[in-house]
């Protein structure tokens, strides 16, 4: 495991555990996750697939009780401020960076 994976895993890790326990009752609560990328998806699928396996190992299911919303910059930091601006009107519970 490449040490970018390593802290990628590890940061969705700790986002996630504040909310494992209620993951593990049936709250019927579907949390919305913001994923914001400086690279483009296919560049960062990899850690995008790490990121999913590791809240799939806390007890969420993508789609089920966790939505994600992917916001790529494509390589370019001047896209990402607007990029974030547009996670926070979505209104997700966490904004998690990689």
């Amino acid at each position: 495991m490449q040490r970018r994976d390593f802290i990628t895993m590890l940061g969705g890790s700790a986002m996630a555990w504040p909310l494992a326990a209620d993951a593990q009752q049936p709250t019927g609560r579907v949390y919305r996750v913001g994923y914001l990328a400086f690279a483009s998806r296919e560049h960062q699928a990899h850690l995008s697939k790490a990121f999913e396996e590791g809240l799939r190992s806390l007890g969420y299911r993508v789609g089920q009780n966790v939505l994600i919303e992917y916001r790529y910059g494509n390589g370019q930091l001047e896209r990402l401020p607007a990029l974030a601006a547009d996670l926070v009107r979505l209104g997700v519970d966490v904004i998690v960076s990689g």
